[in-house]
């Protein structure tokens, strides 16, 4: 192989690792904003079932259906 050659695939190698890094990092950082979003849903979903909870304590009338159904 020329000299040449070999310094251009080693340049190659060079880019491609820095790339990689770089999506390591982007999938990293995807992965622990994913994390937050899934544990802010839980946290949304069980104030909502407390909220209905809460709800259904006040008014238990306003989930029953009226006599003619």
């Amino acid at each position: 192989m020329s000299e040449e050659r070999l310094e251009s695939i080693e340049i190659k190698i060079a880019y491609q690792e820095d790339m990689i890094e770089e999506l390591n990092k982007t999938v990293y950082q995807q992965q622990q904003k994913l994390a937050q979003l899934q544990a802010t849903c839980k946290a949304l979903a069980g104030h909502i079932a407390s909220l209905a909870e809460s709800a259904n304590e006040i008014n238990p009338a306003a989930n029953e259906k009226p006599p003619h159904y």
